[in-house]
């Protein structure tokens, strides 16, 4: 499969960061349904002074986060790439994500949006034999992979067509413990974003510019595209291309479906137990750089349970293309341990909370 459709798939996908690929909207107020819109559009145009990436018809803004992601049982083989590393085969029983996000409006006026984001991430890998007496599996198993993060986000329209869109994110990445290790600088982890965009339309916005980060494991540099586009009152399109793709149905104003793909990545620091030696001329490592790359095709559904509470349901199927441990502490940073984790189905859900109708209705904003 790696020499098909995944290859290019992952070539298309060099244009984004796993840790910066929630677009903000614009916060407070989300942006209207297109079945609100037919029968507002000219009311709603008159008050679009100043351009935004949002467009009529995609979900509210989200102000806090709660997201549980759990996949079947799959393979595990890990394949030593150095001498003095044993190859190891196992079954993971579960592999579960827990993830909270809140964005909170640090400033909010037509010509300038300031979003401060804060973030907790945490994976967590159950094996089927414990301990597995593999280093690297155990201490995943016993401390997971975390990510504590901040992040500043800045929406600046300059006109009825022009906006600027910048980010930057700083967080620890790894199975640090939050006591002892929260304040190594080994675990910082960095990345930043910036667009520029035209606003076509209510219904229609794009922008380009680049993403710096780890979507493929290691700190690089990509372009990007940002596409937000509803065609009529049931369905649009919302992309980061080449990154994630979808294709949103608008059922009801309370009630919107998605589907497509999404490319993730992240690097994090795994501390090891025990020391270990590469041979003469080597430092012995103390640590490994792991770097995680996946594919989700997904198929996503979003309701309003009250007016500021929505649940959000997904399912797909979740193909891992690197999983890989690297030298962090020689100047070659080789490639240690290369594992495939097995391809799985996941489900998901999610609760957010989105700002309330009677406060949009207040400031004149309709959803």
């Amino acid at each position: 499969m790696k020499n098909g459709l995944l290859p290019g798939l992952f070539i298309l996908a060099s244009a984004t960061t796993a840790l910066a690929q929630d677009i903000p909207r614009i916060y407070p107020a989300p942006a209207p349904t297109a079945l609100d819109t037919a029968r507002g559009t000219a009311d709603l145009a008159d008050k679009q002074q100043f351009a935004n990436p949002s467009v009529l018809g995609m979900g509210p803004s989200k102000g806090i986060i709660l997201h549980y992601e759990r996949t079947t049982p799959f393979s595990v083989a890990a394949s030593s790439q150095v001498a003095g590393v044993s190859d190891y085969r196992t079954d993971a029983r579960r592999n579960g994500r827990l993830i909270f996000k809140g964005y909170i409006p640090a400033w909010n006026r037509p010509h300038l949006k300031v979003i401060v984001g804060l973030n907790y991430d945490r994976e967590e890998f159950k094996f089927r034999d414990q301990p597995t007496n593999y280093g690297l599996f155990d201490n995943l198993e016993n401390k997971g992979l975390k990510s504590t993060g901040i992040q500043l986000a800045v929406i600046r329209p300059v006109d009825a067509v022009h906006w600027y869109l910048a980010r930057v994110k700083t967080e620890l990445s790894g199975d640090y413990n939050s006591g002892a290790d929260i304040g190594d600088t080994n675990y910082l982890r960095a990345s930043a974003e910036a667009f520029y965009g035209w606003k076509r339309s209510p219904r229609f916005s794009w922008g380009v510019g680049f993403q710096y980060g780890y979507t493929f494991g290691r700190l690089s540099l990509y372009p990007a595209i940002i596409y937000n586009r509803t065609f009529n009152d049931h369905w649009g399109v919302e992309a980061l291309f080449p990154a994630r793709v979808s294709v949103r149905y608008n059922a009801t104003e309370r009630s919107l479906f998605y589907a497509g793909y999404s490319v993730d990545g992240a690097n994090y620091i795994v501390a090891l137990r025990r020391e270990l030696p590469l041979g003469p001329n080597k430092q012995p490592l103390r640590s490994l750089e792991l770097r995680e790359t996946e594919v989700k095709f997904r198929l996503r559904w979003e309701r309003e349970l009250l007016s500021f509470l929505w649940l959000g349901a997904e399912g797909g199927y979740r193909y891992n293309y690197a999983f890989d441990a690297f030298d962090r502490t020689n100047a070659d940073r080789e490639r240690i341990i290369r594992t495939k984790l097995g391809g799985a189905p996941y489900v998901s859900l999610e609760i957010f909370a989105v700002p309330p109708r009677k406060l949009l209705e207040k400031a004149g904003v309709r959803r």
